[in-house]
């Protein structure tokens, strides 16, 4: 046994590699290896001897075992430490530069407009960007002959041929989702209503889709007034100075009186300053929400009155970031959305600050 121990243990002491101490350890231990060849020998003893082979054969295989576990470590050690010594990572070295990519002035717009509306106690309402004909047009007092309904004014969906039900469109406003909020809530009520809308007009101002945020607020003795107030507290919170406000005299099918507003503004090398100067820039429609459109929505005109206004979230993001083309918006260029972007952390709060 001791010619048995200084044989394998000085083996598996040379042993190169896993391989080879595999082939040690099946010589030695394996189940026809020469220990376990000496163990079976046991049976053909006298007791007196197998009492002392027994137990100097078991000390000798677990001597063998342990050095295999104890070989096999070595070697994974040596292995990895080899491998760190080609493959290293100096973690003291900068990063790579990544790019981040920028909120879209989109989004950061009406992400502002919702902070400072939800401080009035507006609520935000959402509908679907494809309505019926009833929805966005017919409940909102428009009648047949309006240049509105018009295909050229307007995106229709295909109807089968047969089919005599009114196509659907693509929505030319959000007013239908102050339909659905007054059928599902009923008054009182206090929203506004941001979302993507389609028309077919393309120019310098003006795209096939675009976004606008529409306001609607009712109650029992809402007014003109209130109106306002509302949209001055508005603008001055957008703009970050105070801003004066002018209403015109307009039509509008869905509210009655309507009126269109200014915002007060000064013309200096070709770009516009809100706030200040003597000069008027139209923003938005507005007005009282006509009889007929609180009957559309279920609600009883002789009981509740209230405001409605309507404006672009594009065009107030070219207002107060002096963006003068609106079709760039949408034109995916990297080099536009870095320069106007806006980083993650500059998303809007009234405690924060909402200007750049």
């Amino acid at each position: 046994m001791d010619d048995l121990r200084i044989k394998y243990i000085d083996a598996i002491a040379a042993a190169a590699d896993e391989a080879a101490l595999e082939e040690l350890r099946l010589q030695a231990v394996g189940k026809k290896g020469e220990v376990s060849l000496k163990m079976r020998e046991l049976g053909k003893m006298t007791p007196e001897e197998r009492q002392v082979a027994g137990p100097a054969l078991n000390a000798l295989k677990n001597e063998i075992n342990s050095a295999l576990a104890a070989k096999k470590v070595a070697l994974a050690d040596a292995a990895l430490d080899a491998r760190l010594a080609t493959e290293w990572l100096d973690v003291t070295l900068p990063a790579r530069n990544r790019r981040v990519g920028t909120i879209h002035p989109i989004s950061q717009v009406t992400e502002e407009v919702t902070a400072i509306f939800a401080d009035m106690g507006f609520a935000v309402a959402e509908g679907p960007q494809i309505e019926t004909d009833w929805y966005n047009f017919d409940a909102l007092n428009i009648p047949g002959h309006h240049p509105a309904r018009a295909e050229m004014d307007t995106f229709y969906t295909h109807r089968a041929e047969g089919d005599e039900r009114a196509p659907h469109v693509l929505r030319t406003h959000t007013s239908p989702v102050q339909i659905r909020s007054m059928e599902k809530t009923g008054a009182p009520i206090r929203i506004i209503c941001p979302g993507r809308v389609y028309r077919a007009d393309y120019d310098q101002t003006h795209t096939p889709m675009f976004h606008q945020v529409e306001g609607l607020a009712l109650g029992r003795d809402i007014s003109m007034a209130n109106l306002k107030w509302v949209l001055e507290e508005f603008f001055s919170a957008f703009f970050g100075t105070e801003v004066k406000t002018r209403f015109r005299a307009s039509h509008f099918p869905f509210t009655e009186p309507s009126a269109e507003v200014d915002i007060q503004c000064s013309w200096e090398g070709g770009t516009v300053k809100v706030g200040e100067g003597d000069d008027w820039l139209e923003v938005l429609g507005s007005g009282m929400v006509h009889p007929k459109v609180l009957e559309a929505g279920g609600i009883d005109p002789n009981e509740y009155q209230g405001f409605a206004f309507g404006i672009g979230i594009d065009r107030l993001a070219m207002l107060k970031y002096g963006i003068p083309d609106l079709r760039a918006f949408f034109d995916s260029d990297l080099r536009w959305l870095r320069h106007y972007g806006f980083a993650s952390l500059d998303q809007p709060t009234l405690h924060g600050g909402l200007n750049r």
